[in-house]
């Protein structure tokens, strides 16, 4: 009679068999796709209050709630568009997200109304999803280190799209306004799915191996303090055991989107507030100073932290308090660049984490779910960092929204380490009691 334990190891080897697999520039690739399809979806978001006059919204009242628009849509389709690829096809989901982004673009380029140009915001959330498609695609063909290596690399393309997008399009804007480069664009995902179209389509799962990664997903639900905290269980010696429960993956996913992204949209009026006179270019270079930094450690980070990612979500997110602690003291422009730098090294050593955290996980399970799923989290944690930075900053000033990231970051510091401590306490039994 099988133990629930031994449920949790046996799926690991799951959709191991007779994988094509993909060669570096096959995984490059993907990551170049996600990057040109992103280019609208993170670059143009920042220029609604140029965009909401030319539709009629003269104040721009509505650019806080049509950010993010998409990222609330996004999130309720992603699990579904997940499940769908495992059952029809991960590179056919994976085309039908950029064919998707490209018709959402063409229509708000086109739109001449609010609710139009809305409606292409929402189809952008629906039919988008490129991010938890491309890694639901990597998923089915790789795993282990490959697979975590691989969701590093995707993470880069994100970075560099969120640092680079908004540069060209500010660069465009003298010729061709914000609102209109939407159409153009559209141009971008279009391309990605002509390259896409050339590769390979990953093994569908078997019926019996999806029942065995229900399984697995049962299991996850009464895993042990110990499973949870990345020191095995008393399971048969069948393979290694997950580092983390899916619970734990989606609320650290949580947690780590909610910290760092709830210091986005009021960084640039603190960094004027704290700094007169400071240019919009330098302002610009503080705000990416982060994402620089993924770029140019990540893959030095993921080599030191692959086989002890949970050391390195808890060094992460102390270094995402610390740094957004230092937000709300530093006066200079020194100050903002090292405490955007601690910041850097908090964000890269998370989505480093994560990412290994997530390939782990992914041993036995659909990969289209599980990556819907974390994608759900994420744009999740994303809204709600959205919702509370506009109230910290209405009610308290700009330097709220960092101080609430920085309460969030010193919690989940506790979470993760409080099972690692706990475990390692040494374990008494009781004596019985005497009976009178």
């Amino acid at each position: 009679m099988r133990t629930i334990s031994s449920r949790q190891v046996e799926p690991a080897v799951v959709e191991t068999k007779d994988r094509p697999g993909l060669g570096r520039r096959q995984v490059h690739a993907v990551a170049g796709c996600y990057f040109v399809a992103s280019f609208a979806a993170l670059g143009l978001p920042p220029y609604l209050t140029e965009i909401l006059p030319e539709l009629g919204d003269g104040a721009a009242r509505w650019a806080g709630l049509l950010y993010i628009v998409p990222t609330i849509f996004g999130a309720i389709g992603a699990p579904l568009w997940g499940r769908l690829a495992d059952r029809f096809g991960r590179k056919r989901l994976l085309l039908r997200a950029q064919l998707g982004l490209a018709l959402a673009f063409l229509l708000a380029g086109w739109a001449d109304s609010m609710g139009t140009f809305v409606a292409a915001l929402v189809l952008q959330g629906i039919l988008g999803g490129t991010f938890a498609a491309s890694n639901g695609y990597l998923g089915a063909a790789l795993e282990g280190h490959a697979l975590s290596r691989a969701l590093t690399l995707m993470q880069g393309s994100a970075r560099a799209a969120l640092v680079f997008a908004p540069i060209v399009v500010g660069s465009l804007t003298p010729w061709l306004s914000p609102h209109r480069q939407y159409a153009l664009l559209a141009v971008l995902p279009l391309t990605a799915a002509v390259m896409l179209a050339a590769l390979p389509e990953p093994p569908r799962a078997p019926a019996a191996a999806a029942r065995q990664a229900e399984a697995v997903a049962e299991a996850d639900a009464v895993q042990t303090p110990e499973t949870v905290a990345g020191t095995g269980t008393a399971a048969e010696p069948a393979g290694p055991a997950p580092v983390a429960s899916l619970r734990a993956l989606y609320a650290l996913e949580f947690a780590f989107v909610f910290s760092t992204v709830i210091s986005f949209p009021y960084l640039i009026s603190l960094i004027k507030e704290r700094i007169p006179g400071t240019g919009p270019m330098v302002s610009g270079v503080l705000f990416a100073l982060p994402h620089m930094c993924y770029l140019v450690a990540a893959m030095a980070v993921h080599t030191v932290f692959r086989t002890r990612p949970r050391l390195g979500i808890g060094i992460g997110f102390g270094c995402i308090a610390l740094g957004l602690a230092g937000h709300g003291l530093v006066d200079s422009l020194t100050g903002f660049v090292a405490v955007r730098l601690v910041l850097g090294a908090g964000l890269t050593l998370g989505l480093v984490c994560l990412s290994v955290l997530a390939a782990d996980c992914a041993k036995g399970r659909a990969p289209g779910g599980l990556f819907g799923s974390i994608e759900f989290f994420s744009k999740a944690g994303a809204v709600a960092a959205g919702v509370a930075a506009a109230v910290g900053n209405d009610w308290f000033g700009p330097a709220a929204p960092v101080l609430t990231g920085t309460a969030i970051a010193l919690v989940t510091v506790l979470a993760t380490a409080a099972p690692v401590l706990l475990s390692r306490l040494p374990r008494t039994r009781r004596s019985p009691r005497c009976l009178r």
